[in-house]
Protein backbone atom coordinates (compact mmCIF):
# COMPACT_ATOMS: atom_id res chain seq x y z
CA UNK A 1 0.00 0.00 0.00
CA UNK A 2 1.45 3.25 -0.72
CA UNK A 3 2.93 5.09 2.51
CA UNK A 4 0.40 8.11 1.41
CA UNK A 5 -2.68 6.10 2.01
CA UNK A 6 -0.93 4.27 5.18
CA UNK A 7 -0.91 7.62 6.31
CA UNK A 8 -3.93 9.15 5.78
CA UNK A 9 -5.40 5.97 6.72
CA UNK A 10 -3.72 6.15 10.27
CA UNK A 11 -4.94 9.93 10.55
CA UNK A 12 -7.99 8.99 9.94
CA UNK A 13 -7.97 6.18 12.65
CA UNK A 14 -6.34 9.02 14.80
CA UNK A 15 -9.18 11.61 13.96
CA UNK A 16 -12.56 9.08 14.93
CA UNK A 17 -10.55 7.96 18.16
CA UNK A 18 -10.12 11.38 19.48
CA UNK A 19 -13.40 11.92 18.56
CA UNK A 20 -15.00 9.44 20.85
CA UNK A 21 -12.55 10.18 23.29
CA UNK A 22 -13.84 13.49 23.42
CA UNK A 23 -17.15 12.36 23.43
CA UNK A 24 -16.70 10.55 26.30
CA UNK A 25 -14.78 12.95 28.23
CA UNK A 26 -17.71 15.38 27.61
CA UNK A 27 -20.85 13.35 28.66
CA UNK A 28 -18.50 11.86 31.45
CA UNK A 29 -17.52 15.69 32.69
CA UNK A 30 -21.57 16.22 32.63
CA UNK A 31 -22.52 13.18 34.47
CA UNK A 32 -19.91 14.68 36.91
CA UNK A 33 -21.04 17.99 37.46
CA UNK A 34 -25.28 17.01 36.87
CA UNK A 35 -25.33 13.88 39.07
CA UNK A 36 -27.45 12.52 35.97
CA UNK A 37 -28.05 8.34 36.74
CA UNK A 38 -28.88 5.79 34.17
CA UNK A 39 -32.54 4.25 34.45
CA UNK A 40 -32.75 1.09 36.07
CA UNK A 41 -33.81 -1.01 33.16
CA UNK A 42 -31.82 -1.49 29.76
CA UNK A 43 -33.95 -0.63 27.16
CA UNK A 44 -33.37 -3.16 25.48
CA UNK A 45 -35.18 -5.19 28.04
CA UNK A 46 -38.22 -3.24 27.49
CA UNK A 47 -41.21 -4.63 25.70
CA UNK A 48 -41.36 -3.36 22.23
CA UNK A 49 -37.62 -1.93 22.09
CA UNK A 50 -35.91 -2.57 18.36
CA UNK A 51 -33.33 -0.54 16.37
CA UNK A 52 -35.05 2.73 15.79
CA UNK A 53 -36.65 3.10 12.04
CA UNK A 54 -37.57 6.69 12.07
CA UNK A 55 -36.30 9.83 14.40
CA UNK A 56 -38.20 12.65 14.90
CA UNK A 57 -35.67 15.51 16.11
CA UNK A 58 -36.19 19.10 17.28
CA UNK A 59 -33.40 20.96 14.76
CA UNK A 60 -30.81 22.28 17.37
CA UNK A 61 -28.42 23.09 14.26
CA UNK A 62 -24.93 22.35 12.79
CA UNK A 63 -25.32 18.75 14.53
CA UNK A 64 -27.40 16.58 12.35
CA UNK A 65 -24.65 14.63 11.29
CA UNK A 66 -23.10 13.80 14.48
CA UNK A 67 -27.04 12.65 15.57
CA UNK A 68 -27.11 10.60 12.17
CA UNK A 69 -23.86 8.94 12.88
CA UNK A 70 -25.00 7.33 16.33
CA UNK A 71 -28.06 5.25 14.87
CA UNK A 72 -26.86 4.32 11.48
CA UNK A 73 -29.66 3.82 8.76
CA UNK A 74 -32.07 5.23 10.90
CA UNK A 75 -34.23 8.17 9.60
CA UNK A 76 -33.56 11.60 10.93
CA UNK A 77 -36.18 14.23 10.24
CA UNK A 78 -35.36 17.43 11.90
CA UNK A 79 -38.47 19.83 12.45
CA UNK A 80 -38.18 23.35 14.14
CA UNK A 81 -41.56 23.19 15.61
CA UNK A 82 -44.27 20.42 17.12
CA UNK A 83 -46.92 21.29 15.08
CA UNK A 84 -44.36 20.69 11.75
CA UNK A 85 -43.26 17.01 13.89
CA UNK A 86 -47.18 16.13 14.07
CA UNK A 87 -46.76 16.12 10.32
CA UNK A 88 -43.98 13.16 10.35
CA UNK A 89 -44.65 11.26 13.87
CA UNK A 90 -47.04 8.50 12.01
CA UNK A 91 -44.48 6.05 11.83
CA UNK A 92 -41.77 7.36 14.52
CA UNK A 93 -39.89 5.31 16.83
CA UNK A 94 -38.70 8.03 18.40
CA UNK A 95 -39.52 12.42 19.33
CA UNK A 96 -37.08 13.93 20.38
CA UNK A 97 -37.64 17.73 22.00
CA UNK A 98 -41.20 17.54 21.76
CA UNK A 99 -44.00 16.04 23.43
CA UNK A 100 -47.65 16.63 23.91
CA UNK A 101 -50.76 14.59 24.08
CA UNK A 102 -51.91 15.24 20.52
CA UNK A 103 -48.08 13.99 19.52
CA UNK A 104 -48.17 11.09 21.11
CA UNK A 105 -52.01 10.22 19.74
CA UNK A 106 -50.60 10.34 16.30
CA UNK A 107 -47.85 8.05 16.71
CA UNK A 108 -48.84 4.63 17.07
CA UNK A 109 -45.07 3.60 16.50
CA UNK A 110 -43.47 5.46 19.25
CA UNK A 111 -41.05 3.77 22.01
CA UNK A 112 -39.29 6.96 23.29
CA UNK A 113 -39.57 10.32 24.09
CA UNK A 114 -36.32 12.59 25.37
CA UNK A 115 -37.88 16.23 26.37
CA UNK A 116 -35.29 18.97 26.53
CA UNK A 117 -37.24 20.54 29.91
CA UNK A 118 -36.82 19.39 33.47
CA UNK A 119 -41.11 19.61 34.29
CA UNK A 120 -42.39 16.20 32.65
CA UNK A 121 -46.28 17.18 33.59
CA UNK A 122 -47.52 17.87 30.88
CA UNK A 123 -45.87 15.18 28.87
CA UNK A 124 -47.02 12.47 31.30
CA UNK A 125 -50.60 13.86 30.48
CA UNK A 126 -50.86 11.34 27.30
CA UNK A 127 -51.99 8.16 28.69
CA UNK A 128 -49.30 5.94 27.09
CA UNK A 129 -46.24 8.13 28.83
CA UNK A 130 -48.44 8.38 31.99
CA UNK A 131 -49.02 4.59 32.38
CA UNK A 132 -45.28 3.90 31.59
CA UNK A 133 -45.77 2.31 27.91
CA UNK A 134 -43.53 5.11 26.03
CA UNK A 135 -40.38 5.66 27.50
CA UNK A 136 -39.46 9.51 28.64
CA UNK A 137 -36.60 11.14 29.38
CA UNK A 138 -36.52 14.44 30.30
CA UNK A 139 -33.20 16.86 30.69
CA UNK A 140 -33.46 17.61 34.73
CA UNK A 141 -30.06 18.93 36.16
CA UNK A 142 -28.78 20.20 32.88
CA UNK A 143 -29.86 24.03 33.72
CA UNK A 144 -29.48 23.84 37.35
CA UNK A 145 -26.54 26.28 37.66
CA UNK A 146 -28.32 28.75 35.36
CA UNK A 147 -31.45 28.13 37.28
CA UNK A 148 -29.93 28.43 40.32
CA UNK A 149 -28.74 31.82 38.88
CA UNK A 150 -31.66 33.15 38.40
CA UNK A 151 -33.35 32.62 41.02
CA UNK A 152 -30.26 34.61 42.68
CA UNK A 153 -31.70 37.06 40.20
CA UNK A 154 -34.74 37.70 41.73
CA UNK A 155 -33.76 37.76 45.23
CA UNK A 156 -31.49 40.55 44.70
CA UNK A 157 -33.77 42.58 42.23
CA UNK A 158 -36.96 42.79 45.07
CA UNK A 159 -34.23 43.23 47.85
CA UNK A 160 -32.62 45.71 46.49
CA UNK A 161 -35.52 47.23 44.89
CA UNK A 162 -34.88 47.04 41.45
CA UNK A 163 -38.48 45.88 40.32
CA UNK A 164 -40.02 49.08 41.41
CA UNK A 165 -37.17 51.21 40.31
CA UNK A 166 -37.15 49.80 36.67
CA UNK A 167 -40.85 50.02 36.95
CA UNK A 168 -40.14 53.92 37.14
CA UNK A 169 -37.66 53.90 34.22
CA UNK A 170 -40.45 54.60 31.63
CA UNK A 171 -41.79 57.70 33.40
CA UNK A 172 -38.28 59.00 33.43
CA UNK A 173 -38.70 59.16 37.43
CA UNK A 174 -35.72 59.87 39.87
CA UNK A 175 -36.96 57.77 42.97
CA UNK A 176 -34.70 59.86 45.18
CA UNK A 177 -37.04 59.40 48.73
CA UNK A 178 -37.34 57.14 50.65
CA UNK A 179 -40.39 55.06 49.49
CA UNK A 180 -38.28 52.76 48.04
CA UNK A 181 -34.79 52.85 49.27
CA UNK A 182 -35.81 52.55 53.12
CA UNK A 183 -37.16 49.21 52.01
CA UNK A 184 -33.85 48.19 50.35
CA UNK A 185 -32.17 45.33 52.30
CA UNK A 186 -29.16 42.93 52.06
CA UNK A 187 -29.77 39.04 51.41
CA UNK A 188 -26.85 38.70 53.66
CA UNK A 189 -27.72 36.64 57.01
CA UNK A 190 -31.64 36.42 55.68
CA UNK A 191 -33.01 32.89 55.65
CA UNK A 192 -33.86 31.08 52.28
CA UNK A 193 -36.35 28.13 52.48
CA UNK A 194 -35.93 26.16 48.90
CA UNK A 195 -39.25 23.93 48.77
CA UNK A 196 -37.90 21.11 46.71
CA UNK A 197 -34.06 20.36 46.92
CA UNK A 198 -33.87 18.36 43.80
CA UNK A 199 -31.29 19.70 41.00
CA UNK A 200 -32.43 23.75 40.65
CA UNK A 201 -33.33 23.32 44.75
CA UNK A 202 -29.96 22.69 45.32
CA UNK A 203 -27.69 24.49 43.04
CA UNK A 204 -30.11 28.05 44.14
CA UNK A 205 -29.21 27.21 47.58
CA UNK A 206 -25.66 26.61 46.54
CA UNK A 207 -25.54 30.52 45.31
CA UNK A 208 -27.28 31.62 48.44
CA UNK A 209 -24.83 30.06 51.02
CA UNK A 210 -22.02 31.80 48.74
CA UNK A 211 -23.98 34.92 49.58
CA UNK A 212 -24.34 34.02 53.24
CA UNK A 213 -27.80 33.26 53.01
CA UNK A 214 -28.72 30.79 55.71
CA UNK A 215 -30.31 28.12 53.81
CA UNK A 216 -32.67 25.29 54.58
CA UNK A 217 -35.39 23.19 52.45
CA UNK A 218 -37.58 20.26 52.04
CA UNK A 219 -37.26 17.37 50.22
CA UNK A 220 -39.69 14.55 49.52
CA UNK A 221 -37.36 12.07 50.04
CA UNK A 222 -35.31 12.18 53.01
CA UNK A 223 -33.58 14.31 55.21
CA UNK A 224 -29.91 14.38 53.29
CA UNK A 225 -28.78 17.40 51.92
CA UNK A 226 -25.43 19.28 51.15
CA UNK A 227 -23.24 20.87 54.15
CA UNK A 228 -24.48 24.44 52.78
CA UNK A 229 -28.05 23.49 53.54
CA UNK A 230 -28.34 24.15 57.52
CA UNK A 231 -31.79 21.81 57.56
CA UNK A 232 -33.22 19.89 55.90
CA UNK A 233 -37.02 18.90 56.43
CA UNK A 234 -39.89 16.56 54.95
CA UNK A 235 -42.80 18.13 52.66
CA UNK A 236 -45.05 18.24 55.77
CA UNK A 237 -42.38 20.68 57.23
CA UNK A 238 -43.00 23.13 54.72
CA UNK A 239 -45.26 25.68 56.76
CA UNK A 240 -43.45 25.69 59.88
CA UNK A 241 -40.16 26.31 57.94
CA UNK A 242 -41.67 29.39 56.03
CA UNK A 243 -42.53 31.10 59.08
CA UNK A 244 -38.74 31.21 59.11
CA UNK A 245 -38.05 32.36 56.22
CA UNK A 246 -37.52 35.57 54.13
CA UNK A 247 -37.16 34.33 51.13
CA UNK A 248 -39.35 31.06 49.98
CA UNK A 249 -38.31 29.59 46.64
CA UNK A 250 -40.78 27.03 44.94
CA UNK A 251 -38.57 24.68 43.13
CA UNK A 252 -41.17 21.48 43.12
CA UNK A 253 -42.20 19.66 40.05
CA UNK A 254 -45.79 19.38 39.31
CA UNK A 255 -47.47 16.29 40.57
CA UNK A 256 -50.79 15.73 42.26
CA UNK A 257 -49.65 15.93 45.90
CA UNK A 258 -47.76 19.70 44.15
CA UNK A 259 -51.16 21.28 42.67
CA UNK A 260 -52.07 24.02 44.35
CA UNK A 261 -49.90 23.58 47.18
CA UNK A 262 -48.78 27.41 47.94
CA UNK A 263 -51.84 28.41 48.67
CA UNK A 264 -53.76 30.61 51.11
CA UNK A 265 -53.15 28.74 54.02
CA UNK A 266 -49.21 28.47 53.14
CA UNK A 267 -49.26 32.23 52.46
CA UNK A 268 -50.70 32.94 55.98
CA UNK A 269 -48.20 30.60 57.77
CA UNK A 270 -45.30 32.28 55.32
CA UNK A 271 -43.39 35.07 57.73
CA UNK A 272 -44.83 38.37 57.61
CA UNK A 273 -42.87 40.35 54.50
CA UNK A 274 -41.30 37.19 53.11
CA UNK A 275 -40.33 37.06 49.40
CA UNK A 276 -42.03 34.62 47.40
CA UNK A 277 -39.61 33.28 44.04
CA UNK A 278 -41.57 30.46 42.05
CA UNK A 279 -39.59 28.69 39.28
CA UNK A 280 -41.09 24.77 39.61
CA UNK A 281 -44.24 24.86 37.85
CA UNK A 282 -47.37 27.62 37.43
CA UNK A 283 -49.77 25.29 38.88
CA UNK A 284 -48.12 24.30 41.99
CA UNK A 285 -49.06 28.53 43.07
CA UNK A 286 -52.65 29.25 43.79
CA UNK A 287 -52.24 32.56 41.55
CA UNK A 288 -55.36 34.73 43.05
CA UNK A 289 -53.82 33.53 47.03
CA UNK A 290 -50.64 35.16 46.06
CA UNK A 291 -52.11 37.67 44.71
CA UNK A 292 -54.32 38.45 48.02
CA UNK A 293 -50.72 37.99 49.98
CA UNK A 294 -48.96 40.60 48.32
CA UNK A 295 -51.55 43.18 48.48
CA UNK A 296 -52.06 42.68 52.08
CA UNK A 297 -48.16 42.69 52.71
CA UNK A 298 -47.89 39.67 54.02
CA UNK A 299 -45.58 38.63 51.29
CA UNK A 300 -43.69 41.34 50.26
CA UNK A 301 -42.99 41.15 46.21
CA UNK A 302 -42.61 37.80 44.04
CA UNK A 303 -40.37 37.15 41.17
CA UNK A 304 -42.08 34.70 39.00
CA UNK A 305 -40.82 32.89 35.84
CA UNK A 306 -43.66 30.66 35.70
CA UNK A 307 -47.58 31.33 36.58
CA UNK A 308 -51.26 30.08 36.32
CA UNK A 309 -52.53 30.45 34.10
CA UNK A 310 -49.15 31.29 31.47
CA UNK A 311 -49.18 32.78 29.14
CA UNK A 312 -50.06 35.33 32.07
CA UNK A 313 -52.82 37.65 30.51
CA UNK A 314 -52.01 41.04 30.03
CA UNK A 315 -54.66 42.32 32.21
CA UNK A 316 -53.88 40.48 35.03
CA UNK A 317 -53.26 42.34 37.85
CA UNK A 318 -49.57 40.35 38.74
CA UNK A 319 -48.14 42.94 35.85
CA UNK A 320 -49.08 46.28 37.26
CA UNK A 321 -47.92 45.29 40.97
CA UNK A 322 -44.92 47.59 42.10
CA UNK A 323 -43.66 44.64 43.84
CA UNK A 324 -44.11 42.10 41.25
CA UNK A 325 -40.94 40.78 38.75
CA UNK A 326 -42.27 38.47 36.08
CA UNK A 327 -39.86 36.46 33.57
CA UNK A 328 -41.45 34.48 30.72
CA UNK A 329 -40.83 30.69 31.84
CA UNK A 330 -36.88 31.56 30.30
CA UNK A 331 -35.41 31.24 34.29
CA UNK A 332 -33.45 28.19 32.08
CA UNK A 333 -31.93 29.94 28.94
CA UNK A 334 -29.19 30.90 28.27
CA UNK A 335 -25.85 28.16 27.97
CA UNK A 336 -27.62 24.86 27.62
CA UNK A 337 -27.68 24.09 24.13
CA UNK A 338 -24.00 22.20 24.50
CA UNK A 339 -25.58 20.12 27.37
CA UNK A 340 -28.58 19.63 25.34
CA UNK A 341 -26.63 18.20 22.56
CA UNK A 342 -24.68 16.25 24.89
CA UNK A 343 -27.55 14.70 26.31
CA UNK A 344 -29.21 13.05 23.78
CA UNK A 345 -26.01 12.45 21.75
CA UNK A 346 -25.59 9.84 24.78
CA UNK A 347 -29.17 8.60 24.62
CA UNK A 348 -29.35 8.18 21.03
CA UNK A 349 -26.22 6.16 21.56
CA UNK A 350 -27.43 4.14 24.68
CA UNK A 351 -30.68 3.83 23.01
CA UNK A 352 -28.67 2.05 19.75
CA UNK A 353 -27.17 -0.01 22.09
CA UNK A 354 -29.94 -0.80 24.33
CA UNK A 355 -28.60 0.11 27.05
CA UNK A 356 -30.49 2.22 30.32
CA UNK A 357 -31.15 5.74 29.17
CA UNK A 358 -29.83 8.95 31.11
CA UNK A 359 -32.56 10.94 33.27
CA UNK A 360 -35.26 9.00 32.61
CA UNK A 361 -39.01 9.72 34.24
CA UNK A 362 -40.50 8.16 36.70
CA UNK A 363 -44.17 8.33 35.43
CA UNK A 364 -45.73 7.59 38.96
CA UNK A 365 -43.87 9.93 40.53
CA UNK A 366 -43.80 13.10 37.83
CA UNK A 367 -40.12 13.38 37.43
Amino acid sequence: MHPFIVRAACAAASLIASTIVVAETEIEKLIEQTGMEPGAVAVRDLPGWHMPQKIVIREIGGVAAEFESLVPGAQFVFVGSQREALGHVKDADVIIGYCSQELVAAAAELVWIQILSAGADRCIAAERVGSGEILLTNARKLASPIIGEHVIALALSLARGLVPYGKSMPSGQWLDDSTISDGMQSIAGKTMLVSGLGGIGTEAARRAAALDMRVIATRRSSREGPDFVDYVGLSDELHDLAGQADFIVNALPLTPETEGLYDAKFFAAAKRGAYFISIGRGKSVVTDDLVAALESGQIAGAGLDVTDPEPLPEDHPLWQMHNVIITPHVASNGGNRARHITLIKENLRRFAAGDALLNVVDPALGY
